[in-house]
């Protein structure tokens, strides 16, 4: 019995000293970008200019920037850079047909994208 209260001590006090040195950790990585001030600003300034996407604000899949294009859920580098290859689209399900995007990852944006023709 006493060894198990004894194993379970020393288990907790091995927790509580790896969380410590996590917590540490994170703040150590975090005070050169909080030291400058300057990158925190502009990123707020960007996003203050910029709307989220949504459905009643989407993205058009033909003059959308790669920045832009990231702004949807699920669209990386790669994708984006996919998408800006293929341009011009007829439709947004054309990112189906051409092998953009997967049906399922369509599906899930289908909402948040348009496909205007200039």
């Amino acid at each position: 019995m006493k060894r198990s209260i004894v194993q379970t001590v020393l288990i907790a006090a091995a927790l509580l000293l790896s969380a410590s040195v996590c917590v540490a950790a994170e703040s150590k990585a975090a005070a050169p970008a909080e030291a400058t001030g300057a990158p925190k600003a502009a990123e707020k300034g960007a996003k203050a200019k910029t709307k989220p996407v949504t459905p009643d604000n989407p993205v058009d899949i033909n003059s959308a920037s790669k920045a832009q294009l990231k702004k949807i859920p699920g669209i990386g580098d790669a994708e984006a850079d996919k998408i800006i290859a293929a341009r011009p689209y007829l439709s947004k399900a054309h990112l189906v047909t051409r092998n953009i995007l997967s049906g399922v990852h369509y599906a899930q944006i289908k909402d948040l994208i348009i496909a205007r023709q200039k």
